[in-house]
């Protein structure tokens, strides 16, 4: 057989022509049914059953199991879901996979749908060309979903058919029963294929074809399968490197939910093969796939599923004993490896703009929590006489400050880069109010450290407040900190249908507490009541709390779309 390296090249394309395919057809989805999957996403966490379901519906739309457990670590390392919550997603997830398999062994060798591609993307390019944003989205689906079959087609001709070559399909066919160490070796090399395209389904897809075309037995091709399992556990793992310690750990329970099931499943390999077997012949009317290479591409696609689902099924109740293992093998270095972090953010979902959006969403919906947690500090700082642990507080306020600044920083950096894919006009709006939301919010994290700065030259230069001064302040503070909560909650409500009259009550509460404040300061300035020094850090506190307040109105007529 002569086989150069420019048809080596020439294979290389006809894959990456299948990736590009994918990715148009994953991305058009997104965008068209983005709404959608948001709301699907922001219901994940109810419990791991639940988040089956959902890992295996967000997969088989955007066809990327990669994208949606990438997405799952960096939710677990913003502390959005909890480690039990993202082994269900991430087990729904191998599941929502193997449609992959089903598509392209239906539509790519059964149908021929590669005669229609043409058709379709005549069909898709006015869509995208002349329509309105959404019928856009969907002719990019149309466009991608020609594109990944005209691709697959371009990949069984590089792959050269080995039917007139049967001294190498004599060589290939021992491999059938050569028995576990034989399984190993190929669950190896599907691992090494899926790390090195970093796509499974474009794993499979070659799997497929090199099944179709002769060069390997169903035997082979279901542990190189299974080795495909594995590889892709590597997208969630070099995600989590970022992370926090949760982030790890997710990833890890997604790995030994991999590993597990294809362990049992290479013990168990020659009884599902001659079930699978049986299922495609007598059941779906295929060819026997042990004999026939033309069938083994459904007879893998029954298989994937099979296993994925059985693995699902059977590791489902062991979620708590995973999760105890991976908090053991992977250790928390201390209090600052606790700490929630959005380091991760946008390293890895650029390709998924719409989905980004919920991840963005919740981002700041954690950011008000954190400027909730700041106000309070510099409260509790007022409220403090233990010099010790005031200390500790002035320290803290400080470190909230540098986090806020960067978590501005990192929100900011990523919404940037997802405004620049294409974005339903929705999503665009969305994305402009969630820059101006942080905005505010991070103000706010200086005007803390700002009073915290203030009430330490207070304790520095030996002034007191008196008893009407500290009341004042905390009924002020008090105002505040509900009106933040109230920013918070209506954060977590769709954005643009936001009801904002109990904020404007929270507003004007807390301008009329100011005024209150301001007259009565101005009387006691009169009456010599407290010095210069004194009062003029009074001030400061009373007029930054107002500041406050209107931070907190510019966040929630933002998000009522008043920008």
């Amino acid at each position: 057989m002569d086989y150069s390296l420019f048809d080596a090249i020439v294979l290389l394309g006809s894959l990456g022509f299948f990736i590009y395919g994918m990715k148009v057809m994953s991305e058009g989805i997104q965008k068209a049914a983005g709404n959608r999957l948001r709301q699907i996403l922001g219901a994940m966490t109810k419990n791991r059953f639940f988040g089956v379901l959902t890992g295996f519906f967000i997969t088989s739309l955007v066809q990327s199991s990669s994208a949606t457990t990438v997405m799952t670590v960096s939710f677990v390392n913003a502390g959005l879901l909890s480690l039990v919550e993202s082994a269900g997603v991430m087990m729904g997830a191998n599941i929502g996979t193997t449609i992959t398999a089903w598509i392209v062994s239906y539509f790519g060798f059964k149908f021929k749908i590669v005669a229609v591609a043409l058709p379709i993307i005549a069909v898709g390019l006015p869509m995208l060309l002349l329509g309105k944003q959404k019928t856009k989205s969907w002719g990019e689906f149309l466009i991608g979903f020609a594109l990944l079959f005209m691709g697959l087609d371009a990949l069984k001709h590089a792959v050269p058919d080995l039917k007139d070559n049967p001294e190498i399909l004599s060589f290939l066919s021992s491999f059938a029963d050569g028995g576990i160490l034989t399984s190993l070796m190929f669950v190896f090399v599907g691992t090494v294929i899926t790390i090195v395209v970093q796509s499974s389904s474009a794993a499979m897809a070659l799997t497929l074809v090199m099944c179709h075309n002769g060069w390997i037995p169903f035997p082979v091709a279901a542990a190189m399968v299974l080795g495909e399992n594995i590889g892709t556990t590597i997208t969630a793992e070099l995600a989590s490197l970022v992370g926090n310690v949760h982030a790890k750990r997710s990833a890890r329970i997604h790995s030994m939910f991999n590993v597990i099931g294809v362990t049992w499943m290479v013990i168990l390999l020659p009884f599902a093969l001659d079930a699978i077997s049986w299922f495609s012949t007598d059941v779906m009317g295929n060819e026997n796939p042990m004999q026939s290479s033309e069938s083994i591409p459904f007879a893998l696609s029954y298989f994937h599923t099979f296993f994925n689902l059985t693995n699902v099924l059977i590791l489902i109740w062991f979620v708590p004993f995973l999760v105890k293992v991976a908090i053991k093998s992977v250790p928390s270095k201390g209090e600052d490896d606790e700490e929630t972090h959005l380091e991760y953010i946008g390293a890895g979902l650029m390709g998924t703009s719409e989905l980004s959006i919920l991840e963005a969403k919740k981002e700041v919906i954690k950011f008000s929590e954190i400027i909730d947690r700041h106000v309070k500090m510099v409260h509790s700082l007022l409220l403090e006489k233990d010099s010790k642990k005031k200390r500790k507080l002035f320290k803290r306020i400080k470190k909230y400050e540098d986090i806020t600044d960067r978590i501005e920083a990192e929100i900011t950096n990523y919404l940037t880069k997802v405004s620049t894919k294409q974005l339903s006009d929705e999503s665009s709006k969305l994305v402009r109010i969630m820059l101006s939301v942080i905005n505010d919010l991070e103000r706010i994290g200086d005007i803390c450290y700002q009073m915290s700065v203030g009430i330490e030259r207070k304790e520095e230069q030996k002034i007191w407040f008196s008893a009407k001064q500290r009341e004042e302040l905390f009924e002020l503070f008090e105002l505040v900190e509900n009106a933040i909560v109230e920013t918070t909650a209506n954060l977590k409500k769709e954005y643009l249908k936001i009801d904002l009259e109990k904020a404007y009550v929270r507003e004007r509460e807390i301008n009329a507490k100011r005024d209150k404040i301001r007259k009565h300061h101005f009387q006691n300035i009169e009456k010599a009541e407290y010095g210069f020094q004194n009062g003029m850090i009074y001030n400061d506190l009373f007029s930054s709390l107002e500041k406050i307040g209107d931070h907190v109105i510019n966040v929630n007529e933002a998000v009522s779309g008043k920008i």
